[in-house]
């Protein structure tokens, strides 16, 4: 996924991921109310959604500094 410790280069890799799935949203939505609309595309966009809030919230855990015990 990403290759750098770099936080602006993880916050610049989390700014996209959050920008398309916004995008996401958005065509979930409008597809959604359209009639007759394709439900394997559908479940194809809400599954591409969930993978990138996993990513999301990686790169978030990626920006937290670890505690010393």
């Amino acid at each position: 996924m990403i290759d750098s410790d770099d936080p602006a280069e993880i916050a610049r890799r989390l700014a996209a991921l959050r920008l398309e799935h916004r995008d996401l949203d958005v065509a979930i939505s409008g597809l959604s109310i359209l009639a007759g609309h394709d439900d394997l595309a559908l479940k194809r966009l809400k599954r591409r959604k969930l993978q990138l809030k996993d990513a999301i919230a990686r790169l978030e855990s990626a920006l937290i500094p670890d505690e010393p015990a």
